[in-house]
């Protein structure tokens, strides 16, 4: 689908693993200038170390661009997830959400304030027994990613326990809430796209996809999660890629067909692709075809709820899969 693909792949592998490295490996090149690449924060001047923050357990609260916001004009959002403990001298904690529990990660200190864990690229930007502010870095070969590159453009801002029960009083999910900003920043990019509501270029991925609510015992729905372990396409991403089966029984004849269409924020739909691999002077015929099927059986047959990003309805581009069955 397109999304603004171009984009879109270069801040994907934000949410990718990175290679670990042993101890025995050469440092990574850094190639970025090494300042911190983080707005609206302040960052203290602090010697310390990870053996200096040894045993404190350290929540993610916020993760964000460096332009202070947890979303970009993709509609890609950053969301903090990470818990750490570092045990001294050279391991740390991390929680594993496979595994439900705490997993342990060799802590490797690669050079300066970069370091390597849960096969990830850091630069330490603050360390402090309250807080860690940790740039998350783009590794490619052996070089770090300058601060202009989307993948490096990425901040993980840690509260310790204690700071978040004894000074700041808050919940962890309310720390992890989307800021007023965010909202704001949000808003923009609805407000655009509902200007033209079948153009897939400013439609942009819901956080929430859209749902298919069926009216009719001949009819079935299926969301297929497109994450992909080996193409290191991760679930945290799943929403980019929106895949629907949908079958319908006693339909007009038998049929299958793949298409895409944007679904604009009152649940209608739009064909936008599945006329490729026709011959040019059938193209048009094709998307008329595929926008009737979409009218008749899809807009009748199922409660279309628009994608939701933050609660607010907005249009989004979607994969379906529509197979029919006569039943005979």
């Amino acid at each position: 689908m397109n999304y603004k693909s171009t984009r879109f792949f270069t801040l994907f592998f934000l949410a990718v693993a990175m290679f670990s490295c042993s101890s025995e490996e050469k440092p990574v090149e850094d190639k970025s200038d090494a300042k911190p690449g983080i707005a609206n924060e302040d960052l203290p001047e602090n010697n310390l170390k990870f053996a200096d923050v040894d045993g404190i357990l350290f929540y993610e609260a916020k993760r964000k661009f460096s332009s202070g916001l947890s979303f970009n004009e993709d509609g890609f959002q950053q969301v903090p997830s990470w818990t750490i403990q570092v045990k001294a001298p050279d391991s740390i904690l991390a929680y594993s959400p496979e595994k439900n529990g705490m997993e342990a990660f060799y802590l490797h200190h690669d050079h300066g304030r970069v370091y390597n864990f849960a096969r990830e690229y850091f630069r330490a930007l603050v360390i402090s027994k309250d807080s860690l502010i940790l740039q998350r870095l783009h590794v490619d070969g052996r070089s770090i990613a300058g601060n202009d590159d989307p993948r490096s453009d990425v901040n993980c801002i840690f509260y310790s326990k204690d700071y978040i029960d004894n000074k700041l009083k808050k919940q962890l999910a309310d720390l992890r809430k989307p800021t007023k900003a965010d909202t704001a920043f949000v808003q923009k990019l609805v407000d655009k796209s509902n200007k033209e509501p079948s153009n897939p270029k400013t439609a942009f991925p819901a956080t929430q996809p859209v749902r298919f609510i069926p009216n009719s015992k001949n009819v079935t729905v299926e969301k297929v999660s497109t994450a992909d372990s080996l193409n290191k396409r991760r679930s945290s991403v799943d929403y980019f890629y929106p895949l629907y089966k949908i079958k319908i029984n006693k339909s007009y004849k038998n049929f299958s067909y793949s298409f895409s269409v944007v679904v604009d924020a009152n649940g209608k739909m739009y064909v936008n692709k599945g006329t490729e691999f026709v011959l040019e002077e059938y193209r048009e015929q094709r998307k008329k075809l595929l926008q009737g099927l979409a009218d008749v059986y899809l807009q009748n047959l199922f409660y279309v709820k628009p994608g939701e990003t933050l609660g607010i309805a907005h249009p989004s581009e979607i994969d379906i899969i529509l197979v029919g069955n006569t039943g005979s």
